[in-house]
């Protein structure tokens, strides 16, 4: 049986002495403490149609508590800002004024206090993109199992996944496809983002690492917790590492996957999916509320 909704929870202690001071700074100080957070794989389990991946029970009411006692804390996600806001259900949560969801790694703005989306125009290579793809999947011959988010559709025009989870072999299709979508994506000027048998073809220049970084010299914030579980979510690490060499803490957290083990060997500490991500957003709040 889980622990009862309003149990204390445990705080974990991360692995590597980075990570231990960065988590002791963040206890210490939480008033110059951010976090940020990625969506999928993290606040929201890994579904096969990512239009039913909702936040993890418990996400919503972790943070309400949470959030209050820091400077501020982020949803950094490869998604539509508002379609995560959608999902995670995060609109209109008591606490959570000071929550910001940066949408297609950075490039949509949605923040909580107005409710409003700020968005640049579409990269024009996302619709000529759009237009070939089918003949490209059916040339490599992974078209069937094989599943697109469009822009249109789920990706506001900035961005287009293709997935593989759903194929027969999904790490054969994966792949398969990545050569040829590297070579579509750069004859339009876009790139190719590798994820949990998901390829995505965006902009260049739109990462976590970059959107990070800029939330975080924004605030103003001395320490940083983040958490995320996909390669997508190794350049918001690599961000974490290079401003703890400019001297801010940070802890960094794997919401562990038997999929993604890049994240886990460079992680301060590793948790059991959304489940532990949501009991360590818990215990913290634990914590700073002296519970």
């Amino acid at each position: 049986m889980g622990s009862p909704p309003n149990a204390p929870h445990s705080l974990p202690t991360p692995q590597t002495p980075a990570g231990r001071e960065g988590l002791a700074a963040l206890l210490s100080r939480p008033e110059r403490a951010v976090i940020a957070l990625d969506y999928d794989g993290t606040l929201a389990d890994i579904v096969p149609d990512p239009e039913q991946a909702r936040a993890h029970p418990g996400a919503t009411a972790a943070l309400g508590r949470l959030v209050p006692h820091l400077r501020a804390a982020a949803v950094i996600t490869g998604r539509p800002a508002v379609v995560a806001v959608r999902l995670g259900g995060f609109a209109s949560v008591p606490g959570l004024d000071h929550l910001t969801v940066l949408g297609h790694y950075g490039a949509e703005r949605w923040e909580a206090a107005t409710g409003t989306v700020h968005a640049p125009a579409p990269h024009p290579g996302i619709a000529a993109i759009q237009a070939e793809l089918p003949g490209v999947l059916d040339a490599s011959g992974v078209w069937r199992g094989t599943w697109v988010e469009t822009a249109i559709e789920t990706k506001g025009g900035r961005a287009i996944a293709v997935h593989t989870r759903r194929a027969a072999d999904p790490q054969g299709a994966f792949d398969r496809l990545r050569g040829p979508l590297a070579a579509l994506a750069e004859r339009h000027g876009l790139i190719v983002e590798p994820g949990r048998f998901v390829l995505e073809l965006r902009p260049p220049g739109m990462d976590k690492g970059v959107a990070l970084a800029d939330w975080i010299h924004e605030t103003g914030a001395a320490t940083v917790l983040y958490a995320g579980d996909d390669l997508g979510d190794l350049a918001a690490f690599a961000a974490v590492e290079k401003l703890r060499s400019e001297g801010l803490t940070g802890v960094l957290v794997c919401s562990g996957s038997n999929e993604v083990t890049e994240l886990a060997e460079r992680a301060d500490l590793v948790v059991d999916g959304p489940t532990g991500v949501i009991g360590l957003l818990g215990a913290l709040a634990d914590h700073l509320s002296g519970n």
